[in-house]
C-alpha cells in the first residue's frame, strides 16, 4: 500500500496543476471597443431590426454578458471609470469634460490604465486610444499612441470607420515590429446625438459619410437604412411614430458602428494578433431617451458586453448572469497583461478573467453600485444606487429640484413631443408623465424581477423596510469605502478634518425639524450629531 501513495500523490498534483493552467491566463493583449450612447441594439441581444453582424459574430464567440453595468451615466465619467477604476465621486469627473463643463478627474490620480501599464511595465506595454477620448488630462491620462479628438474633428475620429481602421492597422503594426503586448481603446462616436449641433447631418448625424449628396462618403460604410414603419418601439419609449423615426436613425448609426468593429478586427487577424488578444465590446452609458443616459434607471446604466478571451480553455459562444460593473474593466485589463492593481488606490472593482472560464454561483445579494452627479455643469442632481438580483435602491441627493435635461436630448424629436403633449395637455402613449419623470422622491425603490419599467415605488410599503434598511446600509458602505464626498447629503455635512479627522462624522442640517408639507425625510442614518 505505501508503494502507491507516491503515484496517487503524483496523479492528484499532475491532475492540480492541470486544472489550475485551464483556469489561469497567460499574458494577454486587449482592444476595447466602446460606443458612444447605445444600448442593446444588436442581434446578440435579441433586437430582430438591428443588423449587427459583426457585434453577433464577436459575442457567438467570446462571452456576452446580461447582467453588466455601468457605475455612472454620462460619457466622461464613464470613460474615465473605464481608465481608472474608480467611480465617478472618487476619481473627480463629476460630469462633461468638454467646454464650459470642463471637469477633470482630480490631479492625484495619475494611476490611469495607460500610465499604469507604462508605470508597471518600464514602458514595455503599447497604449493607444483611437477615437473618442473624452477625458482629457494629458498627464492623468496619457497614452503612447493618441488619435483622438484632440487632434481631428470628432466625427472624423469617432465615426468614419475608414480612417479608424487605418490608425488600428498603424497602432497594431507597431506593437507587433516591436514585439510590445499592448492595450489599445476604439472609442467610436456612434450612436451619439449630432441633431443639436448639426442637423443637417440628421439627429443620430446617420447622413454623414453616407454618400448622398452633400455628406460625403466613408469609403468602407455600406449604409444600412431602416424603414421606421416596420419597427416595434421599446415598451420603455413613447409609443409613437416619432420615436419610431429617430429608432431608424439610431440603428443607422449602429449598423456603422457595426462594420466599424469589423474592421478593426479584420485588422487584428490579418496581423496575426488575434490569437493571443482579449476583446471587449461596451458602452459608456445607456441611449439618449427618456429614462436612458443621465438616469441611474436600467436603460440608463444596463450596458452591453462582450469578451472574447484568445484561450481556448475559455467560455465561448455563452452567456453569463454574473452581476458585473464597467468598474471592473480596469482590473481586468491589468490582469489580462499580469500585472498588479496599484497600492494605496480605492477601487470597488475585480477582474472578469475568471468569469470566462467558470460561471459564479449566483446569489441574491450580488450587487452592483451607482454614483452619479452631473452630466453637463447646469445638471447639478447627484445620485447614488446600489442593484442587486432582485431590488434597485436610488437615492436622489438634490430630490428638491426638477430632474434636469441636457441639452441634445432636450433638442431631439421624442423629446420636444413630449414636451409639447404635455404643454398641450395632450395624451402620449408612454407610462410615464413628465411631470413624475422631472420630480422625483428622494428614495426609490423597485422590484426589478416584476416591475422592469421601475414604476412601483415600495419605499412606503412596511413590506419591505427590511429590504429597504440592508440595501441603504450596504450603499452607504460602500459610499465610505470609496471615499464619497456626498455621503452625509443631503441632510447633514461631512466634517473629516481638524477634530473629526480620524473619525468623519455627518452632522445635521436640521431637515428633520423643517416639517416642509407633502415631503417625506428618508436618510440613510438612524440619528444625527448635534453640536
Amino acid at each position: 500500500m505505501d508503494f502507491w501513495k507516491p503515484l496517487l500523490l503524483l496523479q492528484l498534483l499532475i491532475l492540480s496543476s492541470s486544472k489550475c493552467s485551464s483556469q489561469s491566463t497567460s499574458k494577454q493583449n486587449v482592444i476595447l471597443l466602446l460606443a458612444d450612447d447605445a444600448g442593446f441594439e444588436m442581434g446578440a441581444y435579441l433586437n430582430k431590426y438591428c443588423q449587427t453582424p459583426n457585434l453577433d459574430k464577436l459575442a457567438r464567440s467570446g462571452l456576452l454578458f446580461n447582467n453588466a453595468f455601468t457605475s455612472v451615466s454620462s460619457c466622461s465619467p464613464s470613460r474615465a471609470q473605464l481608465l481608472t477604476g474608480q467611480a465617478s465621486h472618487t476619481n473627480g469627473m463629476y460630469g462633461l469634460h468638454q467646454g464650459v463643463h470642463n471637469f477633470n478627474v482630480l490631479p492625484e490620480v495619475t494611476s490611469s490604465l495607460p500610465n499604469e501599464l507604462r508605470k508597471q511595465s518600464g514602458g514595455r506595454v503599447l497604449s493607444g486610444i483611437i477615437g473618442k477620448k473624452h477625458v482629457g488630462g494629458a498627464t492623468n491620462f496619457k497614452f503612447d499612441y493618441e488619435q483622438t479628438e484632440e487632434q481631428h474633428s470628432i466625427n472624423q475620429i469617432g465615426r468614419n470607420i475608414t480612417l479608424i481602421k487605418q490608425y488600428a492597422r498603424d497602432f497594431l503594426s507597431k506593437a507587433k515590429n516591436d514585439g510590445s503586448p499592448f492595450f489599445l481603446v476604439v472609442g467610436f462616436h456612434d450612436p451619439h446625438r449630432c441633431g443639436h449641433i448639426t442637423p443637417q447631418f440628421g439627429e443620430f448625424c446617420e447622413r454623414w459619410g453616407s454618400g448622398e449628396e452633400g455628406m460625403g462618403s466613408i469609403p468602407d460604410w455600406k449604409p444600412i437604412y431602416y424603414d421606421w414603419r416596420n419597427l416595434d418601439v421599446p415598451a420603455w419609449l413613447p409609443n409613437t411614430d416619432v420615436v419610431r423615426k429617430e429608432l431608424a436613425a439610431q440603428y443607422m448609426t449602429i449598423s456603422r458602428l457595426d462594420q466599424g468593429v469589423g474592421l478593426v478586427l479584420r485588422e487584428l487577424e490579418s496581423l496575426g494578433l488575434a490569437n493571443e488578444t482579449l476583446i471587449i465590446y461596451t458602452s459608456d452609458n445607456g441611449p439618449p431617451f427618456p429614462g436612458g443616459r443621465t438616469n441611474l434607471y436600467e436603460h440608463g446604466i444596463r450596458s452591453p458586453l462582450i469578451i472574447k478571451s484568445p484561450e481556448k480553455a475559455a467560455r465561448h459562444g455563452e452567456t453569463s448572469a454574473a452581476m458585473v460593473s464597467l468598474l471592473d474593466i480596469y482590473p481586468s485589463v491589468l490582469d489580462a497583461l499580469q500585472l498588479p492593481l496599484p497600492n494605496a488606490t480605492t477601487f470597488s472593482g475585480k477582474s472578469l478573467l475568471p468569469v470566462l472560464h467558470d460561471e459564479p454561483p449566483a446569489k441574491e445579494n450580488d450587487a452592483v453600485f451607482g454614483s452619479h452627479n452631473y452630466h453637463e455643469i447646469t445638471m447639478a442632481y447627484p445620485m447614488r444606487m446600489i442593484r442587486n438580483r432582485r431590488y434597485k435602491l436610488i437615492h436622489n441627493l438634490n430630490y428638491w429640484a426638477n430632474f434636469p435635461i441636457d441639452q441634445d436630448f432636450y433638442t431631439s424629436p421624442t423629446f420636444q413631443q413630449i414636451l409639447n403633449a404635455t404643454i398641450n395637455k395632450q395624451q402620449l402613449p408612454w407610462y410615464r408623465t413628465l411631470l413624475q419623470y422631472y420630480q422625483r422622491p428622494e428614495w426609490e425603490l423597485y422590484d426589478i424581477k416584476v416591475d422592469s419599467l421601475e414604476r412601483v415605488n415600495l419605499v412606503d410599503k412596511p413590506k419591505y423596510s427590511a429590504t429597504l434598511k440592508q440595501l441603504r446600509q450596504q450603499l452607504y458602505q460602500w459610499q465610505i469605502d470609496t471615499k464619497d464626498p456626498w455621503r452625509c447629503a443631503p441632510h447633514a455635512v461631512l466634517q473629516e478634518q481638524g477634530v473629526f479627522k480620524k473619525n468623519p462624522v455627518c452632522l445635521t442640517l436640521g431637515h428633520e425639524a423643517l416639517q416642509r408639507p407633502k415631503r417625506t425625510l428618508l436618510t440613510q442614518y438612524e440619528e444625527y450629531v448635534i453640536v
